[in-house]
């Protein structure tokens, strides 16, 4: 079967952010409750405590069983509930896995449409609770409130705050590791979204927050500043570039983002990024 636009885009991310964040499932503790787990694929939070464990996104399903074997190191059990940030495979890849262990996968309603278009009406892929807006998980002594941002990386992206360990999860909102994000534009995300949903955050968290992106190290909030004024420049050259109805083959001619004089992952490519950027901007 011949794959669509958006399948090439999706598919290339999958495979190469596993060949970017190649190695163990290591966890880093964040709080007294909730830790960062590292691998292949997305970030994960996991929160344990007296109430049991939930995680924050399942990475690969090749990776379950060493991700359920690391939380193990912290607390004997499984997790009762997986959130999804968002519907893309390195971050979902795991849910069918946890599913069938016990877990309740939660996310937003385009997260369930997206991953029902992918696995099928009733797979064990799709999250058992959706929602529109918001929600909150009141387990091991905290709120977390699970907030859509719409048309930021994807469609159905949700960040989630835990308000009294002053802990962030962004998802692929934030890339951290000194780059530019992937825009989803087939998938219904844009640039002015991310910056929006990055500017809400940052106006919502404090100095001593620590952020956990999607992909790249634990940040904080002057880290997520600098990566929202990266955004915004790049929206600005391109938009420069853009004017007087430029075709994208002239922008990609023009290279506006080489002013910025970044390094660029080989699963992202500059070109790959500036015609995402083109088609979100256009």
């Amino acid at each position: 079967m011949k794959k669509t636009l958006p399948a090439l885009i999706t598919g290339l991310l999958l495979s190469t952010t596993a060949q970017a964040d190649d190695g163990p499932v290591t966890a880093q503790k964040l709080s007294e409750h909730v830790y960062v787990l590292f691998g292949q694929g997305g970030n994960i939070a996991a929160s344990v405590g007296d109430d049991g464990i939930y995680i924050i996104d399942d990475q690969f399903a090749k990776l379950s069983d060493d991700i359920k074997e690391t939380i193990s190191d912290l607390k004997p059990g499984s997790a009762e509930f997986v959130i999804n940030t968002h519907h893309h495979g390195d971050h979902t890849g795991g849910n069918e896995n946890f599913a069938k262990a016990g877990a309740h996968v939660i996310a937003h309603d385009n997260v369930h449409k997206r991953l029902e278009e992918q696995h099928g009406e009733g797979s064990d892929f799709l999250p058992r609770i959706s929602f529109g807006y918001d929600l909150k998980l009141h387990f091991n002594n905290e709120h977390a409130h699970v907030v859509h941002y719409e048309h930021a990386h994807t469609d159905g992206d949700s960040v989630i705050f835990f308000s009294n360990d002053n802990i962030v999860h962004m998802g692929d909102i934030y890339f951290n590791f000194g780059s530019l994000p992937f825009v989803d534009v087939d998938s219904g995300g844009s640039v002015d979204g991310i910056l929006a949903a990055v500017n809400d955050v940052v106006n919502q968290i404090d100095d001593n927050t620590k952020v956990i992106p999607g992909h790249g190290k634990v940040s904080d909030r002057s880290g997520l500043i600098a990566y929202g004024k990266l955004v915004q420049n790049a929206k600005d050259v391109m938009l420069k570039a853009m004017q007087n109805n430029a075709s994208l083959e002239q922008v990609l001619k023009a290279d506006p983002l080489a002013e910025l004089n970044l390094e660029y992952a080989g699963w992202l490519p500059k070109e790959k990024v500036t015609t995402l950027f083109y088609r979100s901007l256009k």
